[in-house]
């Protein structure tokens, strides 16, 4: 299921709001309500305090009683013993504030009594109906502007989650108009703190997927040229025998068609293992890398005998590893193949086995002649030939570094210390596998 982040930030938002406004609306409804009875109460203190004593003053109280009540504020002004006293109000009742319950169809009334000094009370009373009506309007009044400004602050955080988002939104249609061919960066102007290192990841991974492209590019063109040659030299060889003369004339122009034939296949099958390499994920086991050594040996023997080369095997305590056979044989075959191809005639050709704590060592060394420190940091170049006279494609390293990239290891060319020979070196993490990640590979040339 989808999850909009701009949906659900806006409903967490409004949601908060919306609980700080009901629990800030209550409080402001609680105080406003015991604001107003309070303020009732002080009413009807200041009316008990009109009354001083003396003849003239009792008649000053005697028009305030009728002035106060009326109606509307429902206030009773009564003075004991001398008025009459209702039947709610008991006759000796103390002074102070009292709220009497109702009964017998009479409503519960709010009371303050208080002393004249003559001997007489003066009691004001009120309803509490009227009293929480009046508390009641005075509070729902105050709560008016807060019911008006939840929802407009809702749809104020609605709007400002749009407006803030709509930058990614403008990123997202920039990035679906860009061609697949040629990926550009997305631009960063206008961009929040938080976005920021993210549309940065975003631009890296599109350089590095325009770098692939370019070099995809290039390996393509290489490839159709590397093809053109032998496919021309063939189709030549191929007139030169259909114009023999003799059955000698024909075998002798027979044996070139052959290896420009062999060396045809060869191409076709390095560049069959590049593009499975490139488009397929290591295949993780546990490796006996001493029976792995030995069956790679026995393989190339028979090549090493006709060359009259000495093919060994040294192993200082690697006994297995984990890894992806087939990507691992390609890289020790296409080592052991440069090796033979590049050593003359009575020279030497090693496999090498170690172990230096977790990390395994394939080394396959040589008395060849070496490479040139100037072409030893081209050698891993697809199409790359490190010998003008040698007639392999130049893809036996390339295809070497792309196995070491799927299995997470290094790759690396040196001379020999004595400076005769050449030394190939795979190094790679003994208990390395799927579990660990992408990997990472760097070719290096010491």
């Amino acid at each position: 299921m989808s999850r909009s982040l701009q949906r659900h930030l806006s409903k967490m938002l409004a949601g908060s709001v919306l609980a700080c406004g009901v629990i800030a609306t209550a409080v402001a409804f609680y105080f406003a309500y015991a604001e107003a009875q309070e303020f009732q109460d002080d009413a009807l203190r200041q009316i008990a305090a009109l009354s001083v004593g003396g003849a003239s003053e009792i008649r000053q109280l005697d028009a305030a009683s009728k002035a106060v009540e009326d109606p509307e504020s429902r206030i009773r002004v009564v003075r004991l013993p001398a008025g009459p006293r209702p039947v709610w109000l008991p006759s000796d009742i103390a002074p102070g504030f009292h709220t009497l319950a109702g009964s017998g169809g009479q409503e519960a009334m709010r009371v303050f009594v208080r002393g004249t000094g003559t001997g007489s009370r003066l009691v004001v009373a009120q309803s509490t109906d009227s009293r929480n009506e009046i508390a009641l309007n005075s509070a729902l009044r105050t709560l008016i502007p807060l019911l008006l400004l939840l929802p407009l602050l809702i749809g104020l955080i609605a709007f400002i989650v749009r407006g803030e988002f709509a930058s990614i939104q403008r990123l997202a249609e920039a990035l679906d108009r860009q061609a697949a061919e040629h990926p550009t960066p997305l631009p960063r102007h206008d961009l929040p703190d938080e976005i920021a290192p993210f549309v940065d990841a975003i631009n890296r991974l599109l350089a590095r997927v325009d770098t692939m492209i370019a070099e995809q590019r290039r390996f393509v063109a290489d490839a159709a040229h590397e093809l053109r040659t032998p496919l021309t030299a063939l189709s030549l060889q191929a007139q030169n025998l259909a114009q023999a003369a003799s059955p000698a004339d024909m075998r002798e122009r027979l044996v070139p068609l052959q290896a420009g034939i062999e060396r045809a296949r060869r191409l076709t099958v390095q560049l069959l293992d590049l593009a499975r390499l490139q488009a397929s994920e290591a295949a993780w086991a546990d490796v006996d890398v001493q029976a792995f050594a030995r069956e790679l040996v026995a393989e190339f023997h028979p090549v090493a005998e006709a060359a009259g080369i000495d093919l060994g095997m040294e192993n200082a305590g690697l006994k297995s590893m984990r890894s992806d056979p087939r990507a691992l044989g390609l890289i020790v075959r296409n080592a052991l193949e440069n090796a033979l191809k590049y050593t003359p005639r009575g020279g030497e050709v090693t496999l090498r086995l170690r172990r230096d704590g977790n990390q395994a060592l394939v080394e396959v060394a040589d008395t060849g002649p070496g490479i040139p420190e100037a072409e030893l940091q081209h050698a891993f170049d697809a199409f790359h030939r490190l010998s003008n006279e040698g007639e392999g494609s130049g893809l036996g390293l390339a295809i070497a570094r792309e196995a070491a990239v799927r299995l997470g290891g290094t790759v690396m060319l040196k001379n020999a210390a004595n400076g005769a020979g050449l030394v190939f070196g795979y190094l790679q993490s003994v208990e390395r596998g799927s579990r660990d990640g992408p990997p990472v590979c760097e070719s290096s040339s010491v």
